[in-house]
């Protein structure tokens, strides 16, 4: 069953690479975290390139059998699936949180930001409902219309995320 004291909310980050998404979704979590909201995080590996354990460790051992795998300690739980999970799949994982903060997964129906920094990249624009940018955009060239917040004022970010976030 659900608890329902959680907010349950969701919003999403898109942007270029080195853009600076993963350094705001730090920011955001922090801040939420330290008004008490619970947070979680999803993050898009589009290359398949993220790495979680070493070789030579058990759990390596146990996930190269091909079987999903559980390591359970005291304080967290690591949870290795051999196929993709839908967002609603790891939104039955985290169950009970006030905000999830996606990185990536550009086609999910969310509210999203769309991070630039150096330069607009358009192709995000269509997927997007704000731009989070700073003083290395020129705010001339960005598009009528489009919500602008600045990138280096976290707390305004934060407060788009409460007015605006999607119910899961």
């Amino acid at each position: 069953m659900i608890n329902n004291k959680y907010k349950r909310l969701a919003v999403a980050f898109t942007g270029p690479s080195n853009s600076g998404k993963t350094t705001l979704i730090v920011k955001i979590s922090n801040i939420l975290q330290d008004s008490g909201a619970k947070v979680a995080i999803v993050k898009h590996d589009p290359k398949d390139k993220a790495v979680f354990d070493k070789d030579g460790k058990d759990s390596f051992k146990f996930s190269q059998t091909g079987a999903d795998v559980a390591v359970v300690s005291p304080n967290k739980t690591t949870y290795f699936k051999k196929e993709t999970s839908t967002i609603d799949e790891l939104i039955e994982i985290f169950k009970e949180f006030d905000f999830l903060l996606v990185e990536g997964l550009k086609t999910l129906p969310l509210p999203r930001i769309c991070i630039c920094r150096e330069k607009l990249d358009e192709k995000y624009f269509e997927v997007s409902d704000t731009l989070a940018i700073d003083d290395t955009i020129d705010k001339e060239s960005i598009p009528e219309g489009m919500q602008i917040l600045d990138l280096n004022d976290p707390e305004q970010i934060v407060q788009w995320i409460k007015e605006n976030a999607k119910k899961v």
